[in-house]
């Protein structure tokens, strides 16, 4: 039975570092996307797209797919503000800006998963995530001048804490996380679209190359990462969850330096290795020893 639970672990691991790999090779595509549609219009395709292909696939398999629908709509109204004000945001901030203030999410989970839902935090947890976030300001090179997309970009982070822990009550109450993940994105798409409309937010895209760049942004890092998520939050704790997710900039450095062409900066790796390091660190477990000093 231990070995099925590592083994599930493992998976569920494998399959968050391939949704922190997965976004972070999209930053530079967003911002490259943002030059032809207006950000809030680009969430609300984005998503809007996603809950159609996965709801059209869900009605194949025959789900409910608004069953337990009050889960969706908290995940949906959460994530949707996260990504409103984290892709607003980035066309007011800097790239290191937005990276270094969103990777703070990763001290938020333990700090929210306590005075919320009253989660024990071990004492190797606080030592990764703070790990984790040393990482973080030296990949990033930490905050510079704070302005209003850094404001926004701080809403994002802390939303971003409470999906992970929303998500991580919600799964384990045996919900079906592909019908979760629909109606989040239905959630998002639709309030996303809200927003835009009754902002008189222009609804165009002006080149080709963006609309396959939505496509792109749908299935892999909306579809295949989020539903992959809620999957492995079965399996996971939340902080060692936020921990994974910090290897987000890490991947967005490597994307950077080779398909972006970027030069390699031998500090920002430092950072990288730090953060991972502190992944690895958040799965280390420690025994108590006895008053004879023997270990139980």
């Amino acid at each position: 039975m231990s070995f099925i639970k590592k083994h599930k672990t493992l998976i569920s691991d494998i399959g968050l570092v391939y949704a922190a790999a997965v976004w972070g090779s999209t930053f530079y595509i967003v911002k490259d996307v943002l030059n032809s549609i207006d950000p809030i219009m680009l969430v609300a395709y984005r998503f809007l797209l996603a809950s159609v292909i996965l709801g059209g696939y869900l009605i194949i398999k025959n789900k409910d797919l608004f069953k337990n629908f009050r889960y969706g709509i908290i995940l949906g109204l959460i994530l949707g503000t996260l990504y409103i004000t984290q892709t607003i945001g980035l066309k007011h901030t800097t790239a290191s800006n937005s990276g270094f203030i969103t990777g703070l999410f990763v001290i938020f989970i333990p700090i929210f998963g306590w005075v919320i839902f009253k989660k024990k935090i071990s004492a190797i947890k606080i030592i990764s995530v703070f790990l984790a976030l040393s990482g973080l300001w030296v990949l990033t090179g930490g905050l510079s001048d704070i302005n209003f997309g850094d404001i926004l970009t701080l809403i994002a982070a802390v939303t971003y804490a409470l999906h992970v822990l929303f998500s991580d009550v919600y799964v384990k109450k045996k919900i079906d996380p592909y019908v979760l993940s629909f109606q989040q994105f239905l959630v998002i798409g639709i309030l996303s679209l809200f927003i835009g409309l009754s902002r008189n937010t222009p609804l165009t895209i002006t080149s080709v190359n963006a609309i396959y760049s939505i496509i792109f942004l749908t299935l892999f890092p909306t579809i295949s990462a989020f539903v992959i998520q809620l999957l492995a939050q079965k399996n996971t704790d939340p902080i060692k969850v936020g921990v994974i997710f910090s290897l987000e900039p890490v991947f967005a450095a490597i994307f950077a330096w080779t398909l972006g062409g970027e030069l390699f900066v031998a500090n920002r790796a430092f950072g990288g290795i730090l953060i991972v390091s502190a992944m690895i660190l958040s799965e280390l477990k420690f025994k108590k020893s006895n008053k004879n000093g023997k270990k139980k």
